[in-house]
């Protein structure tokens, strides 16, 4: 097996990528927001994967306001119903503990990094037993921004005490792609189907059809693809107050 030394930390992305649970949100979504007389049509909620919750309530709103509970409330709701749907219905994506074993192996601890609030991380976390996977679980509830904003990775690398140019993501949106390129980190993308041809999805240094695929030839594709790409900054990691500060060598820049 070849050492990926250039690598320090593994982060995944939770919904789609882990869990099958977007057409979970897609269910929750166009049921909950249709009662309040959104019309959400198959494929509308593309418009909005990868945001927090609280923004999609939010985006909806501004588009067709609605009388009754304002879009914080109604993004409590639809976290309450996808974890119903979860827990009825939800599946893991195949490939999942065959990728999370492929890092361990070559010493990455894992981080997850999720647009979900805590609250539905821990439920979906604990259901399928991956609760002891993570040695950081961090949320964009905790972020001024959700993805394609890149601070929740690099809040997560932070916490992880690795630079963000060391870490590979594990994305399905390309919402989510875009903030791991953001955030210069590497990036595999196993997107829906239906985006496989977005432009941003073509960022990735990686896109592979299911994580069933993953393999020693991948992180060697990996340490090429990032390191030979001129945007990377391997010593990037966040100071305090927001700034990036660079390792030996690197520049300093401004994440916000």
């Amino acid at each position: 097996m070849t050492d990926t030394p250039a690598f320090a930390a593994s982060i995944f992305d939770m919904d789609g990528l882990l869990v099958d649970s977007e057409p979970l949100w897609h269910e929750a979504e166009v049921e909950i927001l249709g009662a309040l007389g959104v019309p959400l049509a198959a494929g509308d909620t593309r418009r909005t994967k990868g945001m927090f919750v609280g923004e999609v309530t939010r985006y909806w709103f501004e588009r067709h306001p609605w009388a009754g509970p304002g879009p914080d409330a109604v993004a409590a709701e639809v976290v309450d119903r996808v974890g119903e749907l979860v827990v009825a219905k939800g599946a893991l994506q195949p490939g999942v503990h065959r990728t999370l074993e492929a890092c361990r192996r070559r010493g990455l601890p894992l981080a997850l990094a999720s647009s979900t609030e805590y609250r539905l991380i821990r439920l979906v976390l604990g259901h399928f037993s991956l609760s002891e996977e993570f040695v950081v679980v961090h949320s964009a509830e905790d972020e001024p921004y959700g993805k394609p904003h890149p601070g929740v990775f690099l809040s997560t690398a932070e916490e992880l005490g690795v630079p963000a140019g060391r870490c590979v993501v594990w994305e399905d949106a390309p919402a989510g792609v875009l903030a791991a390129k953001a955030a210069r980190m590497a990036c595999v993308a196993v997107p829906d189907p239906a985006e496989a041809d977005s432009p941003a999805v073509a960022l990735a240094d990686a896109v592979l059809a299911s994580l069933e695929e993953v393999d020693d030839a991948l992180f060697e594709r990996l340490v090429r693809s990032h390191w030979s790409d001129p945007m990377a900054a391997p010593g990037v990691h966040r100071a305090p107050g927001g700034a990036q500060a660079s390792g030996p060598g690197g520049s300093s820049t401004l994440s916000k």
